[in-house]
């Protein structure tokens, strides 16, 4: 159909921090990490998958997600992470590495451009101490203060080993600023540097990337 379409991309990041929690366990100070994403979009619904490398080879994710735009406002996604990787990638019983997480987004109006996302994950390895499901649940709002320049905060809102909190607590508040640089009229790359805040687990990160 005229209306699919089928996009590859890459990022290449300093340091791969998720929602303000440092993901490379084996290197705290972080690692350089390569980020491949394909999508295959139909109308309002995209299914794709995205991943990450460290360069240090301590850092392997696989996601699955599919995701649906009500409008230009208003979108939901369904996502399948695993990063885990201590058994088979097909097993999804009770004890799974996979963790499936449900997400409700706000884009924001160019007038007022604050967007937010809800996200909790329901099921999979997203566990508390005792064994029980979690439900860690992450709510985040945006702002775009320019076309290139925006502002988050971010925060979890249960007890989570996830996000490192009992209760809830503030992970992820920064500023995020990117240029566009174009090598030709058919060829362009994006960079962007993060400066982020966790207050739960008093942490700072600075990230660099590109995007191809």
């Amino acid at each position: 159909s005229t209306n699919a379409q089928v996009s590859t991309g890459v990022d290449f990041v300093s340091n791969y921090v998720f929602r303000g929690i440092q993901q490379d366990v084996v290197h705290p100070i972080g690692s350089p990490n390569i980020q491949p994403t394909i999508t295959y979009s139909y109308k309002g619904l995209t299914v794709g998958t995205w991943g990450s490398y460290s360069f240090s080879g301590s850092t392997k994710e696989v996601d699955l997600f599919l995701s649906y735009n009500f409008s230009d406002l208003f979108s939901a996604t369904l996502t399948d992470y695993n990063y885990i990787f201590s058994q088979s990638y097909f097993n999804f019983r009770t004890e799974t590495d996979h963790i499936f997480e449900a997400t409700l987004k706000y884009e924001g109006i160019d007038a007022f451009p604050l967007s937010a996302s809800v996200n909790t994950m329901f099921y999979g390895a997203d566990k508390l101490e005792d064994g029980s499901q979690a439900y860690s649940t992450y709510l985040e709002f945006g702002y775009m203060i320019t076309s290139s320049v925006g502002v988050f905060a971010g925060a979890s809102l249960f007890n989570s080993l996830t996000y490192g909190t009992n209760g809830f607590g503030t992970t992820n508040v920064g500023i995020k600023a990117g240029k566009v640089i174009s090598v030709s009229e058919t060829f362009g790359f994006n960079v962007y540097g993060m400066l982020g805040f966790n207050p739960n687990a008093k942490d700072a990160f600075l990230v660099a990337g590109i995007s191809l």
